[in-house]
């Protein structure tokens, strides 16, 4: 079939004003054509190192498409500088929108460009009818947790061991896959206030309880899950910059993983999901809460 031919691309109206050393605005709409879909191709090897039986293809992204699924690019004059990849879900009997992939050019990181690739991609999902987004991120990654939790106000109470396998090829996969799977409820109140930039004030974790602490010489300390069975809130804390733990002392890293691993399971397993995120200069820290709407 020919794409190009039959589709017409939707923009949104995200079109970011110029910033120093990008001379253009950039825009958000969907791509359209075998030609973009190979620049996605390759933006996820550029962005990601993942060799090419990793890489989603062309063929799966055009099925997705034609059936419903996202496919939306940010374009700077031209290129494609991100996208964003998603299609439909089943959790619980209800209909969802899972988000499989979003990329950024690192040059392009500091400009918002992926949170305006998750408003778009919000804004198509919720012309479908549909109200709920999942994706998974690496729980270790303090800056993607701030920006799941802090900026658009998803929450999370599932936790998945080594989702990818215990041998995906990407340089992001040295310290394994495990994954937190999360949810994006986006019409909610505390989205819509998240997105606002009303989530102000004082930060709700303090006096939660602390399972994790980043402790001395960035070392995972566990305090135990215990004190926090009869309490509504507790704290997970991460380093804020584990790449550079990656690389510099694997394996105080990978001490990282199965003590956060740990916990998040056991806390899960009493009932507690995680609402929000505070991103320190040595650590972050994940709110877990038992019930109720998420702080804000």
């Amino acid at each position: 079939m020919n794409w190009a031919g039959v589709f017409t691309p939707r923009y949104f109206n995200m079109a970011l004003t110029p910033h120093a050393g990008h001379n253009s605005a950039i825009e958000i709409r969907e791509i359209s054509g075998t030609h973009e879909m190979r620049l996605v191709e390759r933006l996820q090897i550029d962005v990601w190192g993942l060799p090419d039986l990793d890489v989603v293809p062309l063929y799966q992204l055009a099925a997705a498409q034609a059936a419903g699924g996202a496919l939306l690019g940010a374009f700077s004059e031209g290129e494609l500088i991100g996208f964003a990849y998603g299609f439909v879900g089943l959790e619980g009997g209800r209909l969802t929108h899972h988000s499989h992939m979003l990329a950024v050019r690192p040059e392009y990181r500091n400009f918002s460009v992926g949170y305006r690739l998750k408003r778009a991609q919000r804004e198509f999902v919720m012309r479908q009818g549909i109200n709920e987004m999942t994706w998974t991120f690496d729980p270790l990654q303090s800056m993607n947790a701030h920006f799941n939790f802090a900026r658009l106000g998803v929450t999370a109470d599932r936790y998945l061991i080594d989702f990818y396998g215990s041998d995906a090829a990407s340089f992001l996969h040295h310290n394994g896959t495990d994954r937190l799977w999360v949810s994006w409820q986006l019409a909610s109140p505390s989205t819509e206030a998240r997105m606002a930039g009303e989530a102000s004030g004082e930060w709700p974790g303090n006096g939660a309880v602390v399972i994790v602490e980043n402790g001395p010489n960035d070392a995972p300390l566990f305090l135990g899950l215990e004190t926090a069975f009869f309490k509504d809130r507790a704290i997970i804390q991460v380093p804020s910059h584990i790449a550079r733990i990656e690389k510099t002392n694997p394996e105080l890293a990978a001490a990282w993983r199965t003590t956060t691993r740990w916990a998040f399971v056991e806390a899960f397993n009493v009932g507690f999901r995680v609402t929000n995120f505070h991103r320190g200069t040595e650590a972050g820290s994940y709110l877990l809460e038992r019930s109720g709407e998420p702080a804000l």
